[in-house]
Formats: structure tokens, sequence, C-alpha cells
């Protein structure tokens, strides 16, 4: 199997045939300038050692060399081959909350490491325990939508992560229940892949129904694992303020989130508890693990250097050839009428 790791610079052989023209019009304008200075015959004895078939056979030259360094740099690569892996896993789409009071500190010190940033945290390093599972991203405020959909990516899971905020979603608010639908719908439809949803979330909804929304997924067989950030008590939340002036105090509903979890057959965990990620890790566990099969392309070998050797060699040659005649070939004319060649006398 052949292919090129970088295809679209094949479209640099365009400039092969615009090359071939202006080679064709800069010829033919020097012909025709000769011509002003006599017939063809009487001035080629004016230029004993000019070659009328080098600068062609260099021209030629020159476009084999840069047809190879055109083929160069789209990488050409051979050996490829596709192979088909059975791996076990399970599948976990990870709901974020990014609504604003995400924002707020995870204890109780104003100044303390904010949710989101605590969230993250943990969520890294679930993502490096997940081995050959599958994960997705749905984030939430006011709205919902997918992130990232289900990959075994997990370095590009961890890149969405790092970028979280409350940006990401112009409707603010908490709507969890709409949060755990599209979780569900992120999954694939395999019967027998065992599923999770891990909700990250203050609990603050505004728009209720969060826990039927759980209930319905558990019904249908998937799990769900709430991760709480904030405290009970409530903390600051800074840079916001009530349509009266007054500072807005965000709090992590606890007993809304332990709801969900029971409702969805899954754990709660207080996100700084010491324990959080162990706790939800084993729930995770206790999920078997399905066999799915994925294909894989081992990559082929690298084709870069024949084609650079090749780039280098016309080249060379290109740049030690004169434009003069060749001594051994001064006597041979190749253009006889006569079907061998004719020693010049």
């Amino acid at each position: 199997m052949f292919d090129f790791a970088y295809p679209h610079y094949l479209y640099l052989f365009a400039l092969i045939p615009l090359f071939i023209l202006i080679y064709i019009a800069a010829r033919t304008g020097r012909r025709a300038k000769l011509r002003r200075f006599g017939h063809n015959d009487i001035v080629a004895t004016l230029m004993p050692d000019a070659s009328r078939y080098t600068p062609t056979v260099k021209f030629v030259l020159a476009m084999i060399a840069l047809s190879a360094v055109i083929i160069m740099l789209a990488r050409p690569r051979a050996g490829a081959k596709e192979q088909q892996e059975t791996s076990a896993g399970i599948e976990v789409m990870i709901a974020f909350d990014v609504s604003n009071s995400m924002l707020a500190s995870s204890t109780e010190r104003p100044d303390g490491v904010s949710r989101i940033d605590r969230a993250r945290l943990l969520l890294e390093k679930l993502v490096d325990k997940l081995d050959n599972d599958k994960v997705g991203l749905v984030i939430f405020a006011g709205q919902s939508k997918v992130q990232l959909p289900l990959t075994s990516d997990f370095y590009t899971a961890k890149m969405y992560l790092n970028e979280l905020n409350p940006s990401q979603i112009s409707y603010q608010g908490t709507d969890i229940s709409s949060a755990i639908k599209m979780a569900m719908n992120g999954f694939s439809p395999a019967e027998d892949m065992h599923k999770a949803i891990i909700l990250i979330t203050d609990a603050e909804d505004h728009e209720g129904a969060a826990i039927d929304a759980a209930s319905l997924a558990a019904e249908n067989g998937i799990q769900i694992d709430v991760i709480g950030l904030g405290t009970p008590t409530g903390t600051l939340l800074p840079g916001f303020m009530t349509p009266e002036g007054s500072p807005v105090i965000t709090k992590l509903n606890e007993e809304l989130a332990q709801q969900i979890a029971k409702a969805g057959s899954g754990v709660y965990v207080n996100g700084a508890s010491p324990s959080a990620l162990g706790d939800l890790e084993e729930q995770l566990d206790k999920l078997q693990k399905s066999e799915f099969s994925s294909i894989s392309y081992t990559a082929g070998a690298e084709q870069f250097p024949t084609f650079a050797f090749i780039a280098f060699i016309f080249l060379l040659i290109d740049i030690f050839l004169v434009n003069k005649k060749i001594s051994w070939l001064k006597g041979v004319d190749f253009f006889s009428q006569s079907s061998s060649s004719v020693v010049k006398k």
C-alpha cells in the first residue's frame, strides 16, 4: 500500500507544465534573436562549442529533480497495513457544568481553587486510568452541547478538558436534565456495551427534572455518577452581583447531587474529598468490560530518503552539465536523416 502523508503538496505538479511553456517560449525567443544575425548554419559556425541539446537535457534534469522534491514534500509512505484490534472497556460520557457558578471557589475560602479547576484536575487523573475505555464530553449551563464525541484518544480528551470555561455556553443557568439526555444520546447504539455518565456540577439546578432524567438513564442501563463541587455553606461568586446589587453566593446542592446519583444507580462523591477519585474509579470498575473491535493502521515505511537522493543526483548532474558540446559527442548528429548517426568530417 502506497500513500502520502501530505497529498495536497502533489498539486505542485501543476507548476511543471507552466515551466515547460516558459522554457519553450524562451527557446523560441532565442532562436528568433539568432535569426537576426543570419542563416542558422552560418550563425552556428560562429558558436562552435554551443550545444543544441544540452539546454534541453539540463531542463529535463531540473524537472525530474523538481518532481522528486514535490513527491518528497508529500512524504510518500509504503507498506502501511490495516490491523483489526479487539479491546475490552466501557463507554464514559462526561457531563461538565460550565455555568458561571463553577468559577467560584471549591472551598469555603473565596480565594481557593475554583470548582472548574478542581474538576479538570480530577478528570485528567481519571482519564489516565480509563485504559481501553472510550470517553466523550458534553458541556452544559442553561443549554447543552457535545464538545467531544466518544473517542479512545485520551490526549485529545484532556486537551478539551483544559480548555473548558463558561464562555463556551452563551445561555447561562444550570440545566442538568438537558445535559444527561444529551450525554445519553452520545453513546454508541451497542446494547451490550456498558455505559456511564460522570456528572460534574455544583447541582444548582435551575430547570428541574434532573432526577427524572437520571431515572430514565438508569432504565436504559446507563449509570450516573456525580462529582459535587463547592461547599453546602456557599461562597462568593467573584465578579457577579444580584439585580439588587448584593454579592452572589453560590452553594453546592449536595442533597440534589446525591438524589441524582441514587436515581442513576451510581455514586455521589464530593470533589474536595481525598478519596473522590478512588471512589469513582472503584464504581466504574464494577461495570463489566465489553469487547469491541477497532481498526488501526500501522504507519508505512517513509520513502522520503529515496526521493531526496533522486533529487540530489539529478540536481548535481544539472549543475555540472554546462551548455557546451560534450567533447566525445561533438561529431555526432542525432537528427541526421540517415537511420544511423553521421560523423561529421
